[in-house]
């Protein structure tokens, strides 16, 4: 069988968390893109997605912007099966002639939403603009002082535009862009493409989320953590360095994995494996990571009374709300290679049940919607209390991490 590839590069919105995937070309296990023909090379990344590997598979609840070029656009393929999930992403050298217009309007009418990649505006694309949804602008081919000034034109153009920065590469320029108004965020800070083949996670990532797994599991086994974490060298050298860190302050050095267990017990293991996983995340924006785990100790600070026997499942969720992010796979191909629970997929999926109502509360407060709020079970002074909280302890976390 002919092995078929796709690029992913996620987009991230405001809250630093995944909105859509890009899907791009890719003809091999390589993060560039060769080919001649822009028609085929569209094409192919259509008929990849949809059809060989799946659009679930590749950006699970997220939407997909796919790149059209002008050949491909005027096709008009009738995609309107994915509609709500397609962006229609019209490449920038493709110009506002009749048929072109035609073909967008078309594809609007179906309900895709219209990207405008890579724009530079022209008086003669504004009718594009007016027919498009999202304008994407490559901050690194402009100045500052040029980004503002196209954003003002657009927006005096169509003001329900969106915007998304393209070709974000430090924290700095990052900064800027979400000062400037844009709404979501594209490129090499956050992540780099990722070539999708199949549905399968990279080995390292599996090991990941298959220990993640056991240690949410009530009845998790020594055995069985110990075996998993064994199994991949480096999340062994990690968790004994943890282990012997100044957080711990052990009179004498663990050197084995069953001793780390004996010695701190299973409920240490559960948060300090997590925090060690997500630490060897490197090619994520801290911020991400510092996120997830402010999330996940809010939840946990949060968990109702009735429920304090229960709160390293309310920890699990808050973690793993992010995990999508964090691993660059759809939420639901995550789940569905955990063993968790009925319980936990809900929340997750749905923000249903007790923990699931925590978990929406909390994201509540990250997007500061106090309106929301206002129904909540838990009051703001001690949401804001287990927040500050939270804070405190990702620092000292973080200072463990580089002992």
């Amino acid at each position: 069988m002919q092995d078929i590839f796709v690029g992913r590069q996620p987009i991230f919105d405001r809250t630093i968390k995944v909105y859509a995937y890009e899907l791009l070309y890719r003809h091999a296990y390589v993060n560039y893109a060769e080919f001649e023909d822009q028609d085929v090379a569209s094409c192919e990344v259509m008929a990849n997605s949809l059809l060989e590997i799946g659009l679930e598979a590749i950006v699970g609840p997220h939407k997909a912007f796919c790149n059209f070029s002008r050949g491909f656009l005027l096709q008009k393929e009738d995609l309107s099966f994915v509609a709500d999930r397609l962006v229609v992403e019209v490449l920038e050298h493709v110009e506002a002639e009749p048929e072109v217009l035609e073909a967008v309007e078309e594809f609007s009418q179906r309900g895709h939403r219209i990207a405008l990649d890579d724009f530079e505006y022209r008086p003669e694309l504004r009718p594009l603009v007016e027919r498009a949804d999202i304008v994407k602008l490559d901050v690194m081919a402009l100045t500052m002082e040029q980004v503002a000034e196209q954003l003002k034109i657009l927006r005096e153009i169509k003001p329900s535009l969106q915007f998304v920065a393209e070709k974000v590469e430090t924290n700095e320029i990052f900064q800027q862009c979400r000062d400037m108004g844009f709404d979501y965020f594209q490129g090499y800070f956050f992540s780099k493409p990722k070539i999708v083949s199949g549905k399968k996670l990279p080995p390292a990532r599996m090991a990941m989320i298959r220990l993640l797994g056991e240690l949410q599991n009530p009845d998790v086994s020594i055995t069985e953590v110990e075996k998993i974490i064994e199994s991949d060298v480096y999340l062994s050298v990690k968790l004994l360095r943890q282990i012997n860190s100044s957080y711990y302050n052990l009179i004498n050095e663990v050197t084995s994995i069953r001793q780390a267990i004996v010695c701190i017990g299973l409920n240490h293991i559960r948060t300090w494996a997590c925090v060690l996983m997500l630490g060897g995340v490197s090619d994520k924006p801290q911020e991400l990571l510092g996120m997830a785990l402010i999330r996940a100790k809010m939840c946990e600070l949060l968990a109702p009374g009735e429920d304090s026997s229960r709160q390293q499942v309310f920890f699990t969720v808050g973690l793993f709300s992010l995990l999508d992010s964090i691993l660059d796979a759809p939420m639901t191909h995550i789940l569905n290679s955990l063993p968790l629970s009925e319980e936990i997929n809900c929340a997750l999926l749905e923000h249903q049940g007790k923990v699931g109502e925590v978990l929406r509360d909390v994201q509540y407060y990250e997007h500061g919607n106090w309106e929301a709020l206002k129904n909540s079970a838990c009051d703001r002074d001690k949401m804001a209390n287990a927040y500050w909280e939270a804070v405190a302890w990702v620092e000292k976390i973080k200072a463990s991490l580089n002992d």
